[in-house]
């Protein structure tokens, strides 16, 4: 006797499935993405602030916002943070064709690059915090191979806090993205190597003629979200310099955030988050656009 699936004995299709399981997530999803986003446009035309009178103020919000000092400065940061994306994509794929390879105990080397993905952002910042402390384990041993004369203060100092943030992100990332770069290497044909190599190719030029080519799929979408990441990077900013020195790390969420649950000022801060909306949303315009014009094609 052939036996049907649970939910088709009852009747139900399986797209009726799909939904039932995909609507925790949807309903989710709803009320802490969808929800907050529609609320902080009305929102951001008022000047709410939980205490006081509610008042209808147009676009004040945003007009303040461009004459804020401390607002551009974090949009700089932010966009400085940028820098990071690039670099991340090719630490990233170099790892992720080490990784690749069939080299005896290879699979310790992926959990060790991976374990930080995993780790609490929190726990991180604070191993980080205690490793480049001015009597941490860095000074300590840059010093001592002769390259640093005096002990830096990395995060309290303003040329170095905001290049000293990028790196622990940098870090935390490399596996998370490996891991996707990974997957992709591990869908590339093998016949197309394995010819490449018979035809007389050696291994940087299967790796730039075949391997990079047809990881372009992955490039674009690991770029598209790490850029997005490295624009609304927060955790690590609030537990380790909460923006300073001064406004040295101040990044855009980090001041949003500040606006409204330090000052109150929730209009405000809903103007603020819209016009970083509005920034990630053309970036991420110009790169499908950039995608579409041949600059990355899927295969």
């Amino acid at each position: 006797m052939k036996r049907t699936p649970f939910f088709t004995r009852f009747g139900k299709s399986e797209a009726s499935v799909a939904w039932f399981f995909m609507a925790p997530g949807l309903i989710l999803l709803a009320l802490f993405v969808f929800w907050p986003i529609i609320y902080s446009v009305p929102l951001a035309l008022t000047n709410y602030s939980v205490i006081g009178k509610t008042e209808f103020v147009g676009f004040d919000n945003f007009v303040k916002a461009l004459q804020d000092r401390s607002y551009i400065t974090s949009l700089v940061n932010s966009l400085l943070y940028v820098i990071v994306v690039p670099f991340i994509q090719i630490f990233s794929i170099l790892m992720a064709i080490l990784v690749n390879s069939n080299v005896k105990g290879i699979k310790i080397f992926r959990t060790a690059y991976y374990i930080p993905v995993v780790t609490s952002m929190v726990a991180v910042a604070l191993i980080w915090g205690w490793l480049l402390n001015q009597n941490g384990v860095i000074n300590y041993v840059l010093s001592s191979v002769g390259l640093m004369k005096e002990r830096i203060t990395w995060l309290s100092n303003k040329d170095t806090a905001l290049w000293t943030l990028m790196f622990i992100t940098m870090w935390k990332g490399l596996g998370y993205y490996m891991m996707i770069y990974l997957a992709g290497l591990q869908s590339i044909p093998k016949d197309l190597v394995e010819a490449a190599m018979i035809d007389g190719a050696n291994r940087m030029q299967t790796i730039r003629k075949i391997t990079i080519p047809l990881l372009k799929p992955y490039v674009f979408f690991c770029t598209l979200i790490s850029l997005m990441a490295a624009i609304r990077v927060f955790d690590e900013v609030f537990i380790l310099t909460m923006g300073g020195p001064g406004d040295a790390t101040l990044t855009s969420s980090l001041y949003i955030y500040k606006q409204g649950f330090q000052q109150f000022n929730f209009g405000y801060s809903s103007a603020l988050g819209l016009i970083v909306s509005v920034m990630i949303a053309v970036l991420s315009i110009v790169i499908f656009r950039f995608n579409r014009k041949g600059g990355v094609n899927p295969y």
